[in-house]
C-alpha cells in the first residue's frame, strides 16, 4: 500500500504548476515593489497595490479594461499616479496587452503598465 501512495505523489509532484488566483499575484509582486497590498481607500474600495508613486490595479489579462478605470479611480483616492500590473500568462493574452496599451495611448491616460506572469514570481 504504501508503494502506491509513493507513486501518487510522484505523480502528483511532476504536474504543471498549480494556477493560482489574483491576490497570490498582488501580494508577491506588490511585495517585490515594497509596496501595501489591499489597502482600503476612505470609500471603502481596495488598491490592490500602493507604492510610494503608484496606486496599481492587478488583474488577469482579460480583465484589461476595467483595470483602466479602477486604477484611475485608485489614483484619484490616493493622489497617487495610476498603475495596472497586468499578468499575461501566455501569449493568448498578449492581445489584451495589446488593446490596454492602445486605448491608454489613443486616450493619453496617465496609467503605467507593468506584465507579470506566474513563473517569475514563484
Amino acid at each position: 500500500m504504501s508503494s502506491e501512495l509513493g507513486a501518487i505523489h510522484l505523480t502528483a509532484g511532476c504536474s504543471a504548476p498549480e494556477k493560482v488566483n489574483e491576490k497570490w499575484f498582488q501580494k508577491r509582486w506588490c511585495e517585490q515593489q515594497d509596496g501595501q497590498v489591499e489597502i482600503r481607500l476612505i470609500d471603502n474600495t481596495r488598491c490592490d497595490c500602493l507604492t510610494n508613486e503608484h496606486a496599481i490595479e492587478v488583474d488577469f489579462s482579460h480583465k484589461w479594461a476595467e483595470a483602466i478605470g479602477q486604477s484611475l479611480h485608485y489614483a484619484k483616492m490616493t493622489g497617487m499616479k495610476a498603475g495596472i500590473l497586468l499578468i499575461v500568462e501566455n501569449t493568448n493574452d498578449n492581445k489584451h496587452l495589446t488593446r490596454l496599451e492602445s486605448v491608454i495611448q489613443f486616450h493619453n491616460l496617465p496609467i503605467t503598465v507593468w506584465t507579470t506572469k506566474q513563473s517569475e514570481l514563484d
